[in-house]
């Protein structure tokens, strides 16, 4: 009960609906966007969408450019030995839109040409299979030992650099021609 101005004003009934209609309304509120605190999954794919009836089409024996024809450009081909074709699908992840995209699935197709450039064998492989392949990388990985760009100063060309830098090298203290 309250009293103001020597009014008494009496809100016994009204606290229960108007806490009511408080929960409700937060409730509504935190429904919209709850999808936002507790994060919604986002699906990602990347890459071929393998089809099965087209690959049905691809046959051993088939040639280069029937597989071209029938399944399109590959993802990337491999030349070593006999060229090979690599269909590289993947599916990703994420539920916070902060995330990083986690690869749940990889699929890889890929066609093996003989000499003749004509289709050996077809495999297919999946996450379980081995290695993951990182498609968004534009970096190709080089033989060798990585070194700073300070040790590339301190080893110069061959050690020879800084010898030849104060003249200690094969003219050393020869003045003139």
């Amino acid at each position: 009960m309250l009293k103001t101005h020597g009014v008494k004003i009496d809100f016994g009934p009204v606290r229960p609906a108007a806490a009511g209609a408080l929960v409700a309304a937060t409730l509504l509120i935190a429904g919209c966007s709850a999808s936002d605190v507790v994060g919604t999954r986002s699906v990602y794919y990347q890459g071929y969408v393998i089809d099965d009836q087209l690959l049905q089409l691809v046959k051993v024996g088939s040639s280069r450019e029937q597989v071209l024809l029938t399944l399109g450009e590959p993802s990337t081909t491999a030349t070593f030995d006999n060229e090979v074709f690599f269909y590289i699908s993947q599916k990703k992840e994420k539920r916070f839109a902060f995330q990083k995209p986690r690869l749940v699935d990889q699929e890889i197709l890929a066609i093996y040409f003989d000499g003749n450039g004509r289709v050996q064998r077809i495999g297919r492989y999946t996450l379980q299979d081995g290695n993951l392949i990182d498609m968004a990388t534009e970096t190709t990985p080089t033989g060798g030992k990585e070194i700073t760009f300070i040790q590339q100063i301190l080893q110069g060309t061959g050690g020879s650099a800084a010898r030849d830098f104060f003249g200690a090298g094969n003219n050393a203290g020869v003045v003139g021609p």
